[in-house]
């Protein structure tokens, strides 16, 4: 089994999205985008809501991310709502979605609108076939590729007026890891014997 310790992850150096983001906060555009994405084979899925400090406090998704290999759309639901072009994305059994922890973001989602998940792959459970027992998206990601997620930016406010530089490109870096995590195990380019982060059973 593959297993790596957060020390070690904070030796690697800082994994970058690589693309090019667009933020998405009219109607128009998010139709636009949704028509781009319908026609892709899978791609990358994350959401994030704005952190609680105080007992009983909740929030709604404020942003869904959807990311190809070098494009990352961020949907700004607490602006635009979650739109129907964007659900029936969601929906689709056509465009596989990859995401980790999806049952956490589906509820999410289902307190904006009814919606049935179609085409999902949860990399929780995808990764337990190439022996990887870590469960969180940092993890994953450095055992396979030596690179480190920074989380500096989850507890920010993603309902402020404007998603600054350093929240768009940590909330794309999620998205488009699942996406790159998927491709490349699905592609037998990752070997788990020869993987420095075996453990003993």
């Amino acid at each position: 089994m593959l297993s790596i310790d957060k020390s070690q992850i904070h030796q690697m150096p800082v994994a970058k999205f690589p693309g090019k983001i667009y933020v998405i906060d009219n109607a128009a555009d998010a139709r636009s985008a949704v028509a781009y994405l319908m026609r892709q084979s899978a791609v990358g899925f994350d959401t994030e809501t704005r952190p609680t400090f105080r007992k009983g406090e909740t929030h709604n998704v404020a942003l869904v991310q959807i990311s190809t290999s070098d494009e990352c759309f961020l949907f700004r639901v607490n602006l635009i709502g979650f739109c129907e072009p964007l659900r029936q994305l969601m929906e689709s059994r056509d465009v596989l979605k990859i995401g980790l922890s999806t049952k956490d973001d589906f509820h999410g989602l289902a307190r904006l609108a009814p919606i049935v998940p179609g085409g999902i792959i949860e990399l929780q459970h995808f990764v337990g076939k190439y022996d990887i027992t870590d469960q969180s998206l940092q993890k994953v990601y450095a055992i396979i590729f030596g690179e480190h997620i920074t989380k500096g930016q989850r507890l920010t406010n993603w309902e402020a007026k404007t998603l600054t530089p350093a929240q768009q490109d940590y909330a794309s870096l999620d998205a488009w890891a699942c996406l790159r995590i998927y491709r490349h195990l699905s592609e037998g380019l990752f070997d788990p014997a020869t993987s420095p982060y075996v453990k003993e059973q």
